[in-house]
C-alpha cells in the first residue's frame, strides 16, 4: 500500500486550485440512471470514489467516458437493478442507486454499502422514505430489495438531517406520482446542487437549501449537461493547512459561500482570510488563539472539517474544546495526534478536550479514514521531523492529487509506492 512521506516545518505559499466536490459528483452520477440517455459532468475529480461509481453504473449497463474531467453517462443500456456487493462495499455512497433504481424500473436490489469507519451511519431513514412513497422493503443475506409498481408522493420527515437519505429520496420523488414534500432536509450544497441538475433534467424541485424540499412528480427526465460545484471540504483543509504552517495561500475555484462555519472559526483563530470572488486567502498568524467547535449540519461547522481542525489546535495558544455531534466514532485520528506529541483529551466518546503545545513531532502514523488522513497530512507539514503515514488509501477517495499540491506550495512531501 502507498504511503505518505513528509518532511515538516515548511511554511505554505503560493496558490492552488480547488476540485470539484466528490460529494456533488457521486449523486449526480448515479441520478443518470433517471434518464433514458446521455448526461454530461464536468469539473469532475480524479478520485477513486468517482471510478467505484462508475464502475457499478458500468455493470448495471451505463456507457460511461471520463476524460479531463468530463464524465458522460449513457442511462439507455441500463438493464440490471442488482447493485453487487463487490461493487458497493468499498463506498458508502453506492446506496444512492437505489432510489433512481426504484424510480425508473420499480425494483432494486442493492447490496448494503460499506466506506470509512466513522459509525454506524444508518440507512433506515432512507428505507423509511421509500417505503412512504409506496415501496415495499425486505433486508435479506446483506441486500436491501425494493420493489414499486409505482412510486406515489407523500410527506417525508427525518428525524434528523441526513445527506444522502435527502438526495436518496429527491431522486426517488421526482418520477413518482405527485407531489412529495420532505421535512426536516439536509441544506447542503451538494443537496442543492443535484437539486438543479434534476431541473435541468426535467424535474419540478423547489426549496433544495431549505428544510423543507418539494418535489412535483413528472413523467420522465431528459439528458443535460452539469458542472459540479467546487469542493468545500478541500478548500477547507487547505485553509487549515495554511492556518497551521503560519503560511500565506491563495486558493482558487472555490466558493467561499459555502465555508461561512470555517470562516468564522478560523477568523476567531487570528487567521487572517480575504475572500474576492472565487478566490480566498489565507494567512496565518505567529500565535494561533483556541477556539471551540461543535459539528452540526450545514450551514453549521461540518463534521468532515473537525479531524483537520483539531489539527491546528493543538499548536493553539491554549485550550478548546471540541464536540463533535454528527458521528459517534470520529476522533480516531486523536490517538495517531497523541502519538505526535499532542495533548488530547477524550470524554466519553464525542468530546475531546485539546490543549496547545508548542510543536508536534513526527512520528509515523496511521490513517483510520478519509478526513483523518488529512489530519494527519496538515500534522506532518507542522511537525519537526519525517511523518510516514501509511493507510494513505483513505486520503485517495476524497482528495485529487492531494501531494502534487501541497508540493506545490512548498511542502516536502511524497508518496511511496
Amino acid at each position: 500500500m502507498d504511503k505518505i512521506q513528509i518532511n515538516g516545518g515548511r511554511k505554505l505559499a503560493g496558490e492552488v486550485d480547488i476540485s470539484g466536490a466528490k460529494n456533488a459528483a457521486l449523486p449526480l452520477i448515479a441520478a443518470s440512471i433517471l434518464v433514458d440517455g446521455t448526461c454530461e459532468f464536468s469539473n469532475v475529480p480524479h478520485l477513486v470514489d468517482i471510478h467505484s461509481i462508475r464502475l457499478l453504473l458500468e455493470d448495471l449497463g451505463a456507457r460511461c467516458t471520463f476524460d479531463n474531467h468530463v464524465m458522460t453517462v449513457d442511462g439507455s443500456g441500463i438493464h440490471k437493478i442488482e447493485a453487487e456487493y463487490d461493487l458497493v462495499r468499498k463506498m458508502r455512497a453506492s446506496i444512492l442507486v437505489l432510489g433512481p433504481l426504484v424510480a425508473r424500473f420499480g425494483h432494486a436490489r442493492v447490496s448494503l454499502p460499506g466506506g470509512c469507519a466513522i459509525g454506524a451511519r444508518p440507512v433506515n431513514m432512507h428505507l423509511t422514505g421509500l417505503e412512504a412513497l409506496g415501496a415495499n422493503i425486505n433486508i435479506t443475506h446483506g441486500y436491501i430489495e425494493a420493489r414499486a409498481q409505482k412510486l406515489v408522493g407523500n410527506d417525508i420527515y427525518f428525524d434528523i438531517p441526513t445527506v444522502t437519505g435527502t438526495e436518496n429520496l429527491m431522486m426517488a420523488a421526482v418520477l413518482a406520482k405527485g407531489t412529495s414534500v420532505l421535512k426536516n432536509a439536509a441544506r447542503e450544497p451538494e443537496i442543492v446542487c443535484l437539486a438543479e441538475a434534476l431541473n435541468r433534467m426535467g424535474a419540478k424541485i423547489s426549496g433544495a437549501g431549505t428544510a423543507f424540499i418539494t418535489i412535483e412528480g413528472v413523467d420522465r427526465l431528459g439528458p443535460a449537461r452539469v458542472k459540479v460545484i467546487p469542493d468545500r471540504i478541500e478548500t477547507g483543509t487547505f485553509m487549515v493547512a495554511a492556518a497551521a504552517t503560519r503560511g500565506d495561500v491563495l486558493i482558487k475555484g472555490c466558493n467561499p459561500e459555502h465555508l461561512g462555519g470555517v470562516i468564522n472559526k478560523l477568523r476567531a483563530c487570528g487567521t487572517k482570510i480575504d475572500i474576492n470572488g472565487d478566490q480566498i486567502r489565507v494567512t496565518g498568524v505567529e500565535h494561533i488563539k483556541s477556539v471551540d467547535i461543535k459539528t452540526l449540519p450545514y450551514p453549521g461547522f461540518p463534521t468532515d472539517m473537525q479531524a483537520q481542525f483539531m489539527t491546528l489546535m493543538c499548536i493553539a495558544d491554549s485550550t478548546s474544546v471540541i464536540h463533535e455531534s454528527i458521528f459517534e466514532n470520529r476522533f480516531i485520528h486523536a490517538n495517531e495526534l497523541l502519538r505526535m506529541g499532542a495533548d488530547i483529551t477524550l470524554f466519553k466518546a464525542n468530546i475531546a478536550m485539546v490543549k496547545g503545545v508548542p510543536e508536534l513531532q513526527a512520528a509515523p502514523v496511521m490513517a483510520s479514514d478519509l478526513r483523518a488522513s488529512a489530519s494527519l497530512v496538515i500534522a506532518g507539514l507542522i511537525a519537526k521531523g519525517t511523518t510516514l503515514i501509511s493507510r494513505v488509501y483513505h486520503m485517495d477517495r476524497g482528495y485529487e492529487t492531494i501531494e502534487k499540491k501541497f508540493c506545490a506550495l512548498g511542502a516536502d512531501m511524497v508518496r511511496i509506492k
